[in-house]
């Protein structure tokens, strides 16, 4: 088929298309091959616009770390950060330049991913928020009742009826190709690839993503108050696939999962394609451990959290944030299907990980975190910046009305409508405070930082000593800088799962897969991707850790060196650093 044939395609958009309330659920034979109607030779339908769019504190959980794990549900309960030069924010993609996405370099999608194109794609007008009388509230997947469960098997039932259409935007393929345009090269701006992933628009782009998401599924079901629910990953009741989309035959069920990660089998957080050998009550203390870390320790500003400025003209994937990072990523990687799927589709490949409905329940928890963050305090508030909040994307609401939107409309959830159901957060208390060993590693019997880089691979556990530029500081300075742990030009093949963990004050003796300890410092992970025009598969990244508590914690603060152990859990043969180094930052 030509990839110049042209589609036409007429809706109307200020209506709802009507289903009978007869519909009865599907099962998951919808999320097979795709149509050969989304073959790249219908990429440049148009979508005709029909008629005008209408414009339309809670507390840090005092929890006992001795009950966190039986008590609170047990075994079986049900980057580069560094600042850019300011330029422009990014806009809204051009949809009449969208083109073929790539399920990594060399391999395309064999669909097209692009939306339909209203008639008025210029004039398109920026969304406002309709009025409200009631929040919708996101349950906490694992404890939603079965009257909730049926409501949202009907919703995701009556989208998934909606590909009858292949050109409807609200059907739940063309739902699921938002994320495969925006996260696999089909857009451009600036001339470079469009990638909403690995850097400060992570967090906007999916809130605003599930915002109409979560609007469509209620319009369909004609409930204004339906809400997603979230997958309670961080609380030891909700670390597992939650029961509603464990249910074969259901509308919220995906046969491309991990068959050995169903059944109530606990998540490993810092999952990055193999299985470890290592005690239920482990893996849920390490996941509290990483949950910690990535929202306390290595989040204390904005820049850490959020991931690297992106504005206008800068090369996309600058640098992830710490919940991008870890648990968000492996999360895909452990719920998609890699045993039997060559890309881990569906929820371990960006391009296809909206075709399963856990998605949006994951991203949903996601977005919780966000919230949570800012409720920590100290210096945990929203990017300031012009090029951040003046940023764009292109949606369409319920009624197939197409809109702009900017990241500034969506920093306060409440603002835009729904809000979350409280669950204890037990992490919160989860600081490590068991040591490896006492006393202190002698640095003058480990290699020096220079002597060890540039690491041509990381085959193996290694250890280094590296000088800070300061120890010893006042409370006022800590609160001024950060002490950053930087690794630059870390480079591996993208088409690959990357992870190694980060270790202070021990050799690489150290137990590696006990992550409860007071000298883990945190992790590198990467999911295999399309990293701009990369025609060779080689990433270059620059991986940063907070460290000021943690040397705080291992009393480290008045050395002047300390040791750092690297250990390679996954794809670390094929990772080279150029040079480690310890900055001080602005917080």
């Amino acid at each position: 088929m030509s990839s110049s044939s042209s589609i036409t395609t007429t809706l109307p958009l200020c209506t709802n298309k009507s289903l009978s309330s007869s519909f009865t659920t599907t099962n998951s034979s919808l999320l097979s091959k795709p149509s050969q109607l989304f073959l790249h030779g219908r990429r440049n339908q148009s979508f005709k616009v029909s008629c005008n769019a209408n414009n339309v504190d809670k507390n840090p959980d005092a929890v006992d770390r001795r009950n966190v794990l039986l008590g609170l549900g047990g075994l079986y309960g049900a980057a580069n950060l560094a600042p850019l030069a300011s330029a422009a924010p990014i806009p809204p993609p051009d949809l009449k330049s969208c083109g073929t996405a790539h399920v990594k370099e060399g391999v395309d999608v064999i669909y097209s991913c692009c939306p339909p194109v209203p008639d008025d794609i210029d004039s398109v007008p920026y969304y406002k928020f309709p009025s409200m009388t009631k929040l919708r509230i996101r349950p906490p997947a694992h404890a939603a009742d079965e009257e909730y469960v049926a409501k949202y098997q009907l919703a995701t039932s009556r989208m998934r009826e909606l590909d009858k259409d292949p050109f409807d935007p609200l059907g739940f393929k063309q739902q699921a190709n938002i994320h495969c345009a925006y996260c696999n090269g089909a857009y451009k701006v600036g001339g470079k690839e469009l990638q909403v992933h690995f850097s400060w628009l992570f967090f906007p782009f999916h809130r605003w993503y599930l915002y109409f998401y979560e609007r469509i599924l209620g319009s369909l079901i004609n409930d204004p108050t339906f809400a997603l629910p979230y997958w309670n990953w961080d609380h030891p009741k909700g670390m597992r696939i939650p029961p509603m989309f464990d249910r074969e035959g259901s509308s919220l069920y995906d046969d491309k999962r991990n068959q050995n990660h169903r059944n109530g089998t606990i998540i490993d957080l810092g999952h990055f394609g193999k299985e470890v050998d290592t005690p239920q009550l482990q893996i849920m203390t390490n996941n509290l451990t990483l949950m910690y870390r990535q929202m306390v320790t290595n989040a204390p500003c904005p820049s850490q959290f959020f991931g690297a400025a992106y504005p206008l003209g800068s090369e996309p994937s600058p640098g992830q944030g710490t919940i991008e990072n870890i648990p968000h990523t492996p999360v895909h990687i452990w719920t998609g299907d890699k045993p039997r799927q060559k890309n881990g589709e569906d929820m371990g490949n960006f391009y296809s990980a909206g075709l399963d409905p856990i998605f949006y329940c994951h991203h949903a928890n996601v977005d919780r975190m966000w919230n949570e963050w800012k409720l920590i305090g100290g210096k945990r508030r929203d990017l300031t910046d012009k090029d951040w909040l003046n940023s764009e994307f292109f949606f369409y609401d319920e009624n197939r009305n197409p809109y702009r939107v900017k990241v500034r409309d969506c920093l306060d959830s409440k603002k835009m409508g729904f809000d979350y159901a409280p669950m204890p957060t037990p992490w919160r208390n989860f600081k490590p405070i068991r040591k490896s060993s006492s006393g202190k590693v002698n640095t003058a019997s480990i290699a020096p930082v220079s002597k060890v880089f540039p690491l041509a691979k990381l085959d193996r556990a290694i250890s280094f000593s590296i000088t800070r530029p300061a120890s010893s500081r006042t409370t006022q300075e800590k609160n001024e800088q950060e002490e950053i742990l930087t690794f630059n030009k870390i480079a591996y093949d993208d088409r690959n799962y990357v992870r190694f963990d980060v270790f202070l004050n021990v050799d690489k003796t150290v137990n590696a897969d006990e992550l409860d300890k007071a000298e883990f410092a945190g992790s590198y992970t990467s999911l295999p991707h399309v990293h701009g025009s990369n025609t060779n598969h080689v990433t270059s990244v620059t991986f940063r850790l907070a460290i000021t508590e943690l040397l705080e914690d291992i009393g480290l603060e008045d050395e002047d060196t300390i040791a750092v152990t690297l250990v390679p859990k996954a794809g670390g043969e094929e990772v080279s650093i150029e040079s480690v180094e310890i900055k001080l930052e602005d917080c």
